[in-house]
């Protein structure tokens, strides 16, 4: 498959940072969806189906990638808060607790009936951070567009006190889960992606090993779609 421009269907900044470490071609396409849970729905079944339905609204020949990631806490989900309140809520619910942060990946190509999945799980436990801690972060508006109502990466309130899985998870991309699915649809992946994602966020991964061995066996993660 030849590297023609990648659709990242995503008005993320988060996910535009990081897919742009890959260095392939690519841009950004949005859709808007419905993102309500269904009764009875799972979270990996619910973040599943946004992430695939994210890309099958982009009308295109090229590659999809889309993505979509939730925030679990006590058996719900979080999703992105509407107000400062809800934000508020949301902080004071996880404050000195582990939550788990799932991200869905779709890569997908219509013309070939392409469709490949994956669904990354990332346990992330926050520091007791105070109350007056979390008004200034809520007053900065950084919460919006963001599930759970908080971002890893914010250098001033810097909620999270431990991570167990891939950081840039809960930034809204594993990259390596994500560089596992473009070697299996033929995208030549040339870029050290472990090593540029560690350089990038400055922090020190231990688990990519296992991840990548994890992605490159598991078969159920990709199938050719017959639709």
């Amino acid at each position: 498959m030849c590297q023609e421009e990648i659709i990242l269907a995503s008005a993320s900044p988060r996910r535009r940072e990081l897919f742009a470490l890959f260095k392939l071609p690519y841009r950004c396409v949005s859709a808007d969806l419905n993102e309500n849970q269904l009764p009875d729905e799972n979270p990996t079944d619910y973040v599943t189906r946004l992430a695939l339905q994210k890309g099958e609204a982009i009308n295109a020949e090229n590659l999809v990638l889309s993505a979509d990631t939730i925030v679990v806490c006590e058996g719900e989900v979080l999703g992105k808060p509407t107000n400062d309140y809800e934000a508020r809520e949301m902080l004071r619910r996880m404050r000195g607790k582990s939550h788990s942060v799932l991200t869905a990946l779709a890569l997908r190509q219509k013309s070939t009936g392409l469709l490949l999945q994956d669904v990354c799980h990332t346990q992330v436990l926050m520091r007791t951070y105070s109350d007056a801690e979390i008004e200034n972060y809520i007053q900065s508006g950084d919460y919006r567009d963001k599930a759970g109502g908080y971002a890893i990466q914010h250098k001033a309130f810097h909620p999270v006190a431990a991570v167990q899985g891939c950081y840039a998870n809960v930034m809204g991309l594993p990259l390596c889960n994500l560089a596992c699915l473009l070697q299996k649809a033929g995208i030549a992946v040339e870029v050290d992606i472990p090593e540029a994602c560690q350089r990038h966020l400055g922090i020190t991964c231990e688990v990519y090993p296992q991840i990548l061995a994890r992605c490159m066996q598991v078969s159920q993660a990709s199938r050719w779609d017959s639709r």
